[in-house]
């Protein structure tokens, strides 16, 4: 196929000088090649790699040998018990500031780059194809954003198995999981957040089609993602929650419950990568038509409103409709049933880990018959939403034992559904962050813990 660029192709071979081949536009692995080259020659990219391969090994192992761990993020408190924890405080950074700066940085500027040097003639030239051109820069942005999340993993999971050690990890429910299932969970949860990735990556090439030099087009993605950061910290209702394209960056979380809340994790997929595919086919679209035999047709207002943000607010807007429609769940989904069922699953779990630190006789969570009655804002029946005012009273039963055990617990709920419970007495229960062992004081696994509740409600703990 013959692209003709600012006049009639010409007949020399740039290679030889001569012959028909000069009609024919470059292959595309010689163009992604050439793309990918250049991208890595950048000393900013380089440096890039270079941290996503080496800071998170040296945050995570200088953080799991202090004695105050980062509690108020999620696994953080576990640093110390298990190497996979250190990974998962890396990947809750990333999903909020690392991921979508990387993003900007790469993809966001792989176009405008070029209508800031001026080259756009001279490639086109060269190459013969503005579709071959728009390919091998989307495949290489997509490769070097690869290759630092695959840093970020590596790197993050080096620094926790060699710091603390290739031990079982907490869930977010309490239960218990061995080392080997922790690491293959730890690994899809990186996997899942690569549909997120990719949909801010395609916002990047939209913003640096269509916005040219202007340096909104570079900022895209991460802005993108600060709006979506935002509106999660808001008591949206479920289905618009869900529609958001960043839903997946907080959505692992589910992959820690047993049995796992698959079902928001699958939507947010999902919605990321309809976000990725659009945004990617309105960049291709606007690039191929563009005109490049004038100079002053590097990005304008007008196009990038009409060709990108009308487009994906229709994306949005569909999602949430479809979402809303295809959901159960009412509101913001934090109902009281639900936070109930999720307070005295995590602390019939967390109570057999205590009872084995004490060497108590070992029961099960069916012996316990643990509960939680929950009240919001001293309101007993029929509450819902997030806040910090949540209080739960968590009773269980022993086997052979008359009375009846309970423990009092505060909890902070995220608009998200993830929440923080602060034991509140008994004192030999969850009233200190220590237990006494037969071994010495050891950290008290019911003093505080993290849950996440099902936004679905479909899931029974």
């Amino acid at each position: 196929m013959t692209t003709t660029v600012n006049g009639p192709a010409t007949s020399a071979d740039p290679g030889t000088g001569t012959g028909p081949a000069a009609a024919r536009p470059v292959p595309l692995t010689r163009c992604y090649r050439f793309e990918l080259v250049k991208l890595v020659s950048q000393w900013r990219i380089r440096l890039v790699l270079l941290a996503c391969w080496l800071a998170p090994a040296l945050f995570v192992a200088a953080v799991s040998r202090q004695s105050s761990l980062p509690v108020d993020t999620l696994f953080g408190r576990w640093m110390h018990a298990s190497g996979w924890a250190g990974p998962l405080v890396v990947l809750g950074f990333s999903g909020i500031w690392a991921l979508p700066l990387l993003t900007s940085l790469v993809a966001g500027d792989v176009f405008a780059a070029e209508d800031r040097l001026g080259t756009w003639r001279h490639l086109l030239v060269a190459v013969r194809s503005p579709r071959r051109i728009f390919v091998s820069k989307a495949l290489a942005s997509l490769t070097v954003i690869l290759l630092l999340v695959a840093g970020l993993v590596v790197s993050g999971i080096a620094g926790g198995l060699l710091a603390v050690g290739n031990h079982p990890l907490v869930g977010l429910d309490g239960h218990l999981l061995p080392a080997g299932d922790a690491a293959a969970t730890v690994l899809l949860a990186w996997a899942c957040v690569l549909a997120p990735t990719l949909a801010l990556a395609a916002l990047g090439l939209l913003g640096s089609v269509t916005l040219g030099r202007s340096p909104m087009g570079l900022l895209l993605p991460a802005l993108v993602a600060l709006a979506t950061q935002l509106l999660q910290m808001l008591p949206l209702p479920v289905g618009v929650r869900l529609a958001l394209p960043g839903y997946a960056f907080t959505a692992w979380n589910g992959l820690f419950t047993r049995p796992g809340q698959h079902g928001p994790l699958l939507i947010g997929i999902v919605v990321a990568l309809l976000w990725a595919v659009t945004a990617t086919a309105l960049a291709y679209l606007h690039f191929v038509r563009r005109d490049f035999t004038g100079t002053g047709d590097d990005g304008s207002p007008r196009r990038a409103l009409l060709g990108g943000a009308l487009p994906l607010a229709g994306l949005l807007a569909a999602s949430v409709a479809v979402v809303t429609a295809t959901t159960t769940a009412q509101g913001s989904g934090i109902g009281q049933d639900e936070v109930q069922r999720s307070v005295a699953t995590a602390f019939a779990h967390l109570y057999r880990q205590q009872t084995g630190q004490l060497h108590r006789p070992d029961v099960t969570e069916e012996q316990l018959r643990t509960t939680a009655a929950c009240t919001k804002g001293g309101v007993a029946d029929g509450v819902s939403g997030p806040g910090n005012d949540w209080r739960c009273v968590v009773t269980w039963h022993l086997p052979d034992v008359a009375a009846t055990g309970s423990a009092v617990y505060q909890l902070d709920v995220a608009p998200d559904g993830r929440y923080m419970a602060d034991g509140d007495g008994p004192k030999q229960v969850n009233g200190y962050f220590l237990v006494r062992t037969p071994t010495g004081d050891t950290p008290n696994p019911l003093w505080q813990f993290d849950g996440n509740v099902a936004l679905l409600g479909t899931e029974k703990g």
